[in-house]
Parts: structure tokens; sequence; C-alpha cells
């Protein structure tokens, strides 16, 4: 906060989401001194409500968006190897119906395509599969109509913790980064923009800060944020409502992720499944559909769920999947470009609306905004890194080259979890596979300060983690641990509310709080935990 107020910065930043996190990084890799501030907690947004997938963009193919694929495919390649826990390849099955719009023949042109454009370095080349072995590959899948399939490889990844790895990147180089901080007003130096006033949300107070341009990555809220900051500001976003639900792999056990087309209007979601979360999840989304003006607004909707559900009865009817079975859920904003198919009108049927979503460009957009602010919107996470590049490039060109090749994090490199192997016995092998090296930082920490309540399945060593977080990854509430350092949210159907008091409790400890402050933190846990939960007590309500 002290370098915020009394530095002058190359660039500021505006959005602590992966955009923002990996141009912020970027830019530190060439020597610019940068700043960086976010609302809310970091990867609040977008960030932390993806499907979790790092992938080339197959269904891009039938846009003929052929470079964004190539680029996504490469980038795929770059952060398999150098976030091998965050980071994972994952078969993908692609069952094919009589009634599916494209035929095998033209499918197997696509994955070919899809192999060629990866200059056939996936973590594995795709197959064709009968409808025996498709069958035997996934039990319990629809049978009636199904006419055999494919299998590809992709790569699942931990979205949030990917961006606050990211910043921690940034932070280490030079970067100075912090959450809770809203920029609320631009300083202007005649007609351009030198910086922002912003208000500390934790502290109360308000500064300025001083930047040479500033960038702003504020995902879904750049044209809400744009509005209000810059009068006549032109909208640059058609943003897409995503919600995802999520089920114990017991129920819904799956080898791999599932590919899915809903035979009423043709759009795609995913099974996938995590084992990785808790005791082991699966991952069911995304919808697509219009998004409120202000995206803190999005919730989970009745139609969501029963869109998703409808169709995961359609292709595992036996498995006779229920409101009951959904374990938890969250819904996320895309910040998908619109000038280029026009912003839907407010009497525009959502049937139009949905059909325009699903054929909006996942490419970005880097331009100047008002006072030569650099505006950016669009993109996809997989190619987060490259666009970065980009956009440092445009924002200060006379910069030297990015140098980003390098792990975000060190401590997890191959190299650095072939040291642990031995230790496996020691060290939770999910806190290696996590955290590499710094698994060991967490096991010291659990002797110094002994676990005071035994921990939640799948989650080892819970009040150490949440020590580690808080003195490395920019913890600044309770909820910021549970929401998006880890899926224990995701993962249990109690969300972990046995557990807030004892972390609520351990996080006073670690941040010099007192009793009460601990008290206010449960209950202010506990109310947002309640908030993100509210849609399936309103749907059970409806359906009694």
């Amino acid at each position: 906060m002290e370098r915020l107020k009394t530095e002058e910065f190359d660039l500021l930043i505006i959005g602590g989401g992966i955009t923002g996190a990996a141009t912020a990084r970027d830019a530190v890799s060439r020597g610019l001194k940068v700043a960086l501030v976010e609302k809310h907690d970091f990867a609040w947004g977008t960030s932390s409500r993806s499907s979790k997938l790092i992938h080339g963009g197959l269904r891009y193919l039938q846009n003929m968006e052929f470079k964004l694929v190539f680029e996504a495919l490469s980038e795929r390649k770059h952060l398999l190897k150098s976030s091998p826990n965050l980071v994972k390849p994952l078969k993908f099955y692609m069952p094919v119906y009589k009634r599916d719009s494209h035929g095998k023949g033209l499918l197997m042109m696509g994955m070919w395509l899809y192999d060629m454009l990866a200059l056939f370095r996936a973590p594995g080349m795709h197959k064709t599969l009968s409808k025996r072995k498709m069958v035997l590959e996934i039990p319990g899948l629809n049978e009636n109509g199904l006419k055999g399939g494919f299998s590809y490889y992709d790569a699942s990844m931990w979205d949030d913790a990917l961006a606050i790895e990211t910043l921690r990147a940034a932070s280490v180089s030079g970067a100075a980064c912090i959450n809770y901080a809203e920029a609320t007003e631009p300083v202007w130096s005649g007609n351009k923009v030198m910086g922002f006033v912003v208000k500390d949300l934790e502290g109360g107070s308000t500064f300025q800060i001083k930047a040479k341009k500033v960038v702003i990555c504020a995902g879904p809220w750049t044209d809400m944020f744009g509005e209000k900051m810059f009068p006549g500001w032109k909208k640059h976003l058609m943003p897409s409502k995503g919600a995802h639900l999520l089920f114990n792999m017991k129920r819904l056990p799956v080898p791999g992720a599932v590919v899915m087309a809903h035979p009423e209007d043709g759009r795609i979601s995913f099974i996938i499944p995590r084992p990785d979360f808790g005791e082991g999840m699966a991952l069911v989304g995304t919808t697509d559909g219009p998004s409120p003006n202000n995206p803190e607004e999005t919730v989970v909707g009745d139609d969501d769920v029963e869109y998703l559900l409808n169709l995961l009865n359609i292709y595992f009817p036996k498995l006779k999947l229920t409101l009951d079975d959904i374990v938890s859920a969250y819904v996320g904003v895309r910040p998908l470009m619109g000038p280029q198919v026009g912003l839907p009108d407010h009497d525009t049927p959502e049937v139009s609306i949905v059909s325009k979503l699903q054929k909006v460009s996942r490419e970005h957009h880097i331009g100047t905004g008002p006072g030569d602010t650099v505006v950016v919107c669009g993109g996809k996470y997989t190619t987060h890194r490259t666009m970065a590049a980009e956009i440092v490039d445009y924002a200060a060109p006379q910069s030297a080259k990015s140098n980003t090749k390098e792990p975000v994090n060190p401590l997890t490199t191959k190299e650095s979890l072939s040291t642990l192997a031995s230790l496996t016995q020691i060290v939770p092998q999910v806190l290696i596979d996590r955290y590499g090296l710094g698994a060991i930082d967490i096991m010291n920490l659990a002797k110094l300060h002994p676990s005071s309540q035994a921990d939640p399945a799948g989650f080892p060593l819970l009040e150490a983690e949440l020590r580690y977080q808080i003195r490395t990854g920019m913890v600044i509430h309770v909820e910021d641990f549970i929401l998006r350092r880890i899926p224990l949210y995701l993962s249990r159907a109690d969300h972990g509310q046995p557990w807030y008091k004892t972390l609520c409790q351990v996080w006073a400890n670690e941040l010099g709080k007192t009793v009460a402050e601990a008290d206010a933190e449960y209950e202010r846990t506990v109310t947002e935990i309640q908030k993100r939960s509210g849609w399936k007590k309103d749907l059970q309500r409806k359906a009694s």
C-alpha cells in the first residue's frame, strides 16, 4: 500500500483476474514498474468460475477460428509443461448419435484438424470408437441411437489457483498487487488519464496511484466500469452467463470428460471429472445465456439447473439424477466481445440472444479507451499468457521483449515434484500435487500449530493450509480461502461449514485479530456462503 501511495508506475492495471494477473507478470518481466488493484479478492469473478479447462477449442473450428485454436493448443502444451500441478492432461469422449447435426465423417475431419493444429503434440491422439467400445468405456451411457464416437485429449486446470500463482510470480518480481481496493475515479492530466483514485475497502482510506498508462482488465465488468468512469463510453461486450453443477463422482462416475450436445439447441456442455476435488467430483456445464448488466447480480437460475439436469438424463438415463444429487453449483460471466454481432435489444427473444452468444468469438480486443487508457476485453483463459504479451506490447511499445516462459511457481515443476517422490508416506499426496515443495512448509506449519479439529475428507492439514495461504496467497478473508484457494465449497454438500469457526480462529491468530473480529469474520463467511447457495433452497421450496 505504501508503494502504491508514493511511487509512480509505468502501468496501473485495474482488475485482478487472470488477464490482469498475466499482464502484471508480463510487464514486470520486461523491467516495467507495475501496480495492480482488484475491488474484490483476486480471481473473484470469471477467473474462479470457469469450466476449469485448458483447451484449444475444438468447437471453435466450425467458426473457422483456426488461428485462435492453433495458439490455444500451443499454450496448452506450454501450461502442461510449466504448471503440471495445476494443468493436467484429460481424456475427452465425444459420443455421436443419429440425432446429432454433425455426422461422424465431418467430426472425424475436425479431429484430424485438431491434432494437426496441435502439431501432433497433444497428450494423446484422437481415436475413433465403436458403439460397443464407447459403452464399455463409459458405463451408463445412453445406447439408444448411439453410433459410436471419438476420444481425444485436452487438459483440466485449477483456474483460481493459476490466477493466484501468476499474481504471486508478478509480485515476487516487483509488482505491487493488492486486493479489496477499488479504483473510484480517474486522475486526469490534460486529456490523458495518468492514474486513479483508489479506495482501500479494508481500511477505508483513499489515495492516488500515479501511472504513465492505465490498463483496464475488468473482464465482464468492463462496460459497467467504463460507463461509471467515462461519460459517453462505448460498449465493448456481449457477456454470456455460464452455470455449472457439481456431483459426487460416486453418483456420476465417468472415466474422462464427456462432451454432450443438447438435442434441442445444439449447445455443447461437458462432464468433467475432478478426482482432485475433495473425495472426487464431477463438474457439469456450462450453459450459455444472457447476463445482467451487473455481473455481480448473476445467479444460478432454475432454468440453468433444469437444462443441465435434463441433458444429463438424456445421456445417462439409468442414473436418474435429481436436484438432490447436486452437491454445489456456481455461475460465471464470460466477457465476450459484442460489436461484431451487435448488442441484444431488451425486447430480443432470449432464444435469439442465446443463438448469437454461441457464435460470439473467443478472440480478444485490445484498444485505446478514454484518456489514452488501454481497454482489454474478450479472450480465452488458455491464451492468457500470449494475450498479456500483446497487451503490454500495445501499452508500452518501447519496452523490452516479453519473458514469461518460465514456470509461474518453481516449487511445482516436474523437477521439484520428483524430489518429493520419496516423501509421499509423510506428506499428503494432495498437497504435493497442489503445492509441490511448498507442501513441506505446510507440514512444518502443522507441526508448529497442531490441528484443533479433524480435517474434512480430501482436505488434509486444512488449518495449516490456511496459514500458508494467508502468508503466501494474499488471503484477506476466510471466504477467499474456502472459495478460491481450495475447492472446499465446491466439494461438499455442507460447503465446509462445520470448519468455519475453526478457520476463523486460525485467521485471527495469523493476522493478530481479536475474538470479536473472529466472530465477525465467521458471520461474514456464513453470509457469503448462504448467498451463493440460495439457488438450491429456492428450487427445493418450489418443488415442495
